[in-house]
């Protein structure tokens, strides 16, 4: 975890407490927008988490906006010092840190390494450098636009999320190719699930992704939502009469009136019923 600490004039902090509620309840929308169901959601998270999420929001957004974009690149750059061995197998005694010297785990540094600049040093024993390589991108641009063509958005199933990285489905340090049949689109919460979660992504035969959690079950595909009319309440009013159905006032008033649960009553009913559907 990173502590944020700062000091601002009041009309900045307030400007900031706005845009972070703003965010607060954008993330909330695609939540609920998009149904999908995972361990942290803004019912089950901490309000901290959810500052956190909105920051991350609030920055990615004014990025992508192009917000003061100075030397292309450089400005926002997180640079991690990586040794081979643990991009290959994250269980090698090797060095993953930042250039502050704080440490990060193999699999961060894997998970950042899918899609980011490189650049290639080489260092004799005694830890000089003797060979430095030119920057390159993992995914060049012209692959990224159609990685982005062809997935519009995360892949993970039920999310579609905007802010997304590429992801190698089987890793460049283990000599997977950096090609379109090897690229999927996942957004930050997704690509670390995948990485350091126990989450598991393969494409099948037919081309297909597979994604599986961490018990090894297969993440089930999530139905599109459905489209809502230009005028919802009119729609449902119109599919209630249709159905015979009268809303009023008392229509989700509970009709239980604290009495005990008549089991053998309940099996009666319920076990003809089902047995009906069965057949």
């Amino acid at each position: 975890m990173v502590v944020v600490t700062g000091r601002l004039e009041p009309e900045v902090w307030a400007l900031l407490v706005q845009a972070l509620a703003a965010a607060r309840a954008t993330l909330n929308q695609r939540t609920r927008k998009t149904g999908h169901v995972s361990a942290e959601t803004p019912e089950t998270s901490t309000m901290a988490q959810q500052q956190a999420d909105a920051l991350a929001l609030v920055a990615e957004t004014a990025l992508q906006q192009g917000m003061d974009p100075g030397t292309p690149g450089e400005r926002y750059q997180v640079v991690v010092h990586v040794d081979a061995p643990a991009l290959a197998d994250p269980d090698q005694p090797a060095q993953s840190v930042l250039e502050d010297g704080t440490h990060v785990s193999a699999e961060t540094s894997r998970r950042l390494a899918c899609d980011a600049s490189r650049v290639v040093m080489r260092h004799d024993e005694d830890g000089r450098v003797v060979e430095i390589g030119a920057r390159t991108r993992t995914i060049p641009p012209a692959l990224r636009r159609a990685l982005q063509h062809r997935d519009q958005g995360c892949r993970f199933p039920g999310c579609g999320g905007r802010f997304h990285e590429g992801h190698h489905i089987r890793h460049w340090a283990h000599g997977g190719p950096t090609t379109l049949s090897n690229l999927t689109l996942l957004c930050r919460r997704h690509d670390r699930a995948v990485h350091e979660e126990g989450y598991t992504v393969a494409r099948g035969p037919d081309g297909v992704l597979q994604f599986r959690g961490p018990d090894g079950r297969l993440v089930p595909e999530v139905p599109p939502p459905a489209p809502v009319p230009a005028k919802p309440v009119e729609a449902l009013r119109t599919s209630n009469e249709a159905q015979g159905l009268h809303i009023d006032a008392r229509t989700g008033c509970a009709r239980w009136l604290g009495e005990g649960l008549n089991v053998g009553w309940a099996i009666d009913v319920l076990h003809p019923a089902a047995a009906g559907r069965r057949t």
